[in-house]
C-alpha cells in the first residue's frame, strides 16, 4: 500500500451533492467537472485524460459526478448528454462542452 503525501500529486475528487458546495462552490482555484455515468463508453474514453489533468494540473481541482448517483446535480447544471465537462470558477459555470474530445481541448476550457 502506497501512502501519499501532500505533494505527490492530485486525484480526481468523486463530487456528490453533500461535497458539491464546499468542493465547487466555495472552491478557490477553478474546479473541472467531468458529468459521466458507468455505462457510458465515450466517458470510458473520456476518464483517463481527466484523470492525466488532475495528476499534471496543481492550479485546478478536478473533479467527478456519477449522473446515476447525483441526479439533481445533473439536472441543475443542464445535463442532458455525457460525458459533459463544466468548467467553474468563483462557483459558477463559465464553460461547458458536451462528448469525448482530446485532451488539449478539455485544458482549453481552464486556460
Amino acid at each position: 500500500m502506497r501512502i501519499c503525501n501532500k505533494e505527490e500529486k492530485m486525484s480526481v475528487k468523486t463530487i456528490t451533492k453533500d461535497n458539491f458546495e464546499v468542493e465547487v462552490i466555495k472552491s478557490e482555484k477553478p474546479v473541472l467537472v467531468d458529468f459521466w455515468a458507468t455505462w457510458c463508453g465515450p466517458c470510458k474514453m473520456v476518464g483517463p485524460i481527466i484523470d492525466e489533468i488532475a495528476e499534471e494540473r496543481q492550479d485546478i481541482i478536478v473533479g467527478k459526478i456519477n449522473i446515476d448517483e447525483e441526479i439533481e446535480l445533473a439536472q441543475k447544471y443542464g445535463v442532458m448528454s455525457i460525458p459533459t465537462i463544466i468548467v467553474f470558477k468563483d462557483g459558477e459555470p463559465v464553460q461547458k462542452k458536451i462528448g469525448a474530445m482530446p485532451k488539449e481541448n478539455i485544458l482549453e476550457m481552464v486556460d
